[in-house]
C-alpha cells in the first residue's frame, strides 16, 4: 500500500511542469497565427484596391490618375504602389503593398512581405 501512496505523491506538480514547458511554444504558435491573419487581411485589402482601381481606370479618360485615387480611396493601407497597363480593349491594374511583420517575436523571424494583386477590366466606350 505504501508503494501506491509514494507514486501518487511523486506525480504531484507534473501538470504544472508540463504547462510551463508547453506554454511558450503555444504562445509563439498563437502569435504566428496572428501574423498570418494580418498578412491575409492586407492581401484581401490589396485585391479590393486592385478591383476598384481597374474599374475606375476602365471608365476614365486618365486611367493612371483614376486608378491611383480609386485604390487609395478603397483601402486604408499606405503606401500603395499602383501600376496601370492599357491594351486596346482592356486595362490591367497591379497594386502592391509592403506588409510589415511586426507582431512581437514573430516579426523578428520573418522578413517583410509584399502583397500584390492584379485586376483586368474591359475598357468602357467614351
Amino acid at each position: 500500500m505504501r508503494s501506491t501512496a509514494s507514486s501518487e505523491t511523486s506525480d504531484r506538480g507534473q501538470a504544472a511542469v508540463e504547462l510551463a514547458l508547453c506554454l511558450p511554444l503555444l504562445f509563439i504558435f498563437l502569435l504566428g497565427i496572428v501574423q498570418l491573419v494580418v498578412i491575409v487581411r492586407d492581401q484581401l485589402a490589396v485585391q479590393l484596391a486592385a478591383r476598384e482601381a481597374a474599374r475606375a481606370a476602365s471608365v476614365a479618360a486618365s486611367s493612371d490618375v483614376s486608378a491611383q485615387s480609386a485604390a487609395t480611396r478603397a483601402v486604408a493601407l499606405r503606401p500603395l504602389t499602383v501600376a496601370t497597363q492599357l491594351s486596346p480593349d482592356t486595362v490591367t491594374v497591379t497594386v502592391s503593398h509592403l506588409t510589415h511583420t511586426d507582431v512581437p517575436l514573430i516579426g523578428a523571424l520573418l522578413p517583410d512581405i509584399t502583397v500584390t494583386a492584379e485586376a483586368t477590366m474591359a475598357l468602357e466606350p467614351p
